[in-house]
């Protein structure tokens, strides 16, 4: 993918990639934490090598209680008004532990969105929490930094199931909810709440517009998914630019949840792409006693295309509640979720424990490949995020209204990785690190990334900028991929400098915080955290 670099030597130019001997290492798990405390329903990555951790807060007790005998008291809480427990907390990577939060509103199946300085912007929920604005700005680890929810304002809808999408300028949208048949904007503008039509007609199996799947393009618009149908959006205008056509085999959005992400962009980054895998059978919410099986399908549409329509494509296994994890590769694992029902609690069985890898630059038919089988269910209220290092984080799991620690699948507390094929042992050789890059860029700017790196030897070089999402309910808002136009690597003394050209606007990348990875024969470096400002 993107700009491919090759070493000349001896004369001969060495136009192939080296396949590393791993190349069929299907991936490691391991368990990072035994007891987190509390179960995430979201989880979002931050520059300080912490994650965000965040459950409901009417959960009743959890197993983290707040600090320095802390309590909330909420009376509105359905479960415990007075409550001395945590519902949220940040995991420590470099050590692997747990630092409680406290958040007061409910937070149950609310959205979310980093802002351009770095700050988590968290809006909507449940019941008191509903129209709620949260922030969290992270900090090192072993500061101090907590929830703040915003006094003064609040959103012009209550959201409980709406995606947020950052969007060129730094502005937050956020689109839809339970029976919220509108969108609106982060900071707020006057007019307030914009009807959209569209979420009501393309509504879901439960009549509502739950957690759309929302991709910014590269053009600016937005590529609006709900249930079966799509549409580009122009949120300028408030007009609908385009109507996609209908994707095949039934509802892919919660509760019928599939999972989607925009494929990597790159070239001239006139052309997006986005993929859907996955999802229930329509009946499988609404027969809640029948465990039908779930979708095997995925559709692939170009979306920037004048003429667009779905190629479909089928996994080696049926999967609802999946998430799709964009790789620095730019791969897509698909990790998590079940074979049998849907959404809900209670309303899923038979897990798919089978992580699947998707290349998207393989020939239809050939892309997927089953990967090492883990051994916990991560079902409803489950996530999956890209770590800085190239591991994907799993987190949560809680198929019970409250915690529940017995039965088929219990509350799970554990938090694990995945390290995929890319990270084993026999890719070592390939392993770049990354020894000096700026810490903040420009559009359109030129810097220089060095580069150490045991073999770079007649494979292709890449320099890809990945977003932090916000993860929950099977879909990652934000997330994203854009391939770096590059020059070199050249060599310069024991490192190798590799010239990079930031991407050209906001609607190619929005301005915030990203990963660089720097990519050699398809073995990814530890991230360098990077600030694009406009």
């Amino acid at each position: 993918m993107g700009a491919h670099i090759f070493l000349c030597l001896q004369f001969l130019c060495l136009a192939f990639t080296i396949i590393p001997t791993s190349a069929q290492d299907l991936g490691t798990w391991e368990t990072l934490v035994e007891n987190a405390g509390i179960s995430s329903m979201h989880t979002a990555v931050t520059p300080f090598n912490t994650v965000i951790l965040l459950d409901r807060t009417d959960i009743g007790a959890s197993e983290l209680t707040l600090p320095n005998g802390r309590c909330r008291y909420d009376a509105n809480d359905q479960s415990l008004q007075y409550d001395c427990y945590a519902h949220s907390a940040v995991l420590d990577l470099n050590s692997n532990t747990i630092r409680p939060l406290e958040i007061l509103t409910d937070t149950w199946c609310s959205s979310g969105q980093f802002l351009p300085n770095g700050t988590l912007l968290h809006t909507g929920g449940f019941n008191d929490g509903a129209q709620k604005f949260r922030m969290f700005t992270p900090c090192e680890a072993g500061s101090w930094c907590n929830w703040v929810e915003l006094e003064n304002v609040e959103l012009y809808n209550g959201r409980w199931y709406a995606t947020n999408q950052i969007l060129p300028d730094g502005t937050i949208i956020i689109i839809g909810g339970i029976s919220v048949d509108t969108l609106e904007f982060y900071p707020q503008q006057p007019s307030g709440a914009v009807n959209f039509p569209f979420l009501g007609q393309a509504a879901d199996d439960q009549g509502d517009n739950l957690y759309p799947y929302v991709h910014l393009l590269p053009q600016g618009n937005l590529f609006i998914f709900d249930d079966t149908q799509a549409v580009l959006y122009d949120y300028n205008a408030n007009v609908i630019v385009t109507t996609y056509p209908q994707l095949p085999g039934g509802p892919r959005n919660y509760p019928s949840a599939g999972s989607s992400v925009m494929l990597a962009l790159e070239g001239d980054y006139s052309t997006a792409e986005i993929v859907i895998c996955g999802g229930s059978q329509l009946n499988a919410y609404l027969n809640q006693t029948i465990y039908e099986p779930a979708q095997a399908t995925c559709g692939r549409i170009v979306a920037t295309d004048p003429d667009p329509a779905w190629e479909m494509d089928t996994m080696p296994l049926v999967r609802n509640m999946g998430d799709m994890v964009m790789l620095p590769t730019g791969n897509i694992i698909i990790i998590n979720g079940a074979q049998a029902g849907s959404q809900g609690f209670g309303l899923a069985t038979n897990p798919c424990l089978t992580p699947v890898l998707y290349q998207p630059d393989l020939p239809l038919g050939s892309r997927f490949t089953e990967l090492t089988p883990g051994t916990i269910p991560r079902l409803y209220h489950s996530t999956a995020n890209l770590l800085p290092d190239g591991r994907v984080l799993l987190a949560g799991s809680n198929t019970h209204y409250y915690y529940t620690y017995t039965g088929e699948y219990p509350t799970e507390l554990a938090i694990e990785a995945f390290s995929p094929g890319y990270l084993a042992a026999d890719n070592a050789n390939f392993l770049p690190e990354v020894v000096k890059a700026p810490k903040t860029v420009g559009y359109g700017e030129f810097f220089e990334v060095s580069i150490t790196v045991p073999t770079l030897v007649g494979g292709a070089v890449d320099v890809n900028f990945v977003s932090a999402p916000f993860t929950t309910h099977s879909f990652s808002q934000g997330q994203r991929l854009v391939n770096l136009a590059i020059t070199g690597p050249v060599q310069d003394g024991t490192k190798y400098k590799i010239g990079c050209t930031s991407p050209p606007n906001g609607m190619v990348a929005p301005p915030s915080y990203y990963m660089l990875f720097v990519v050699n024969n398809g073995v990814p470096s530890v991230a360098h955290w990077i600030h694009l400002v406009a």
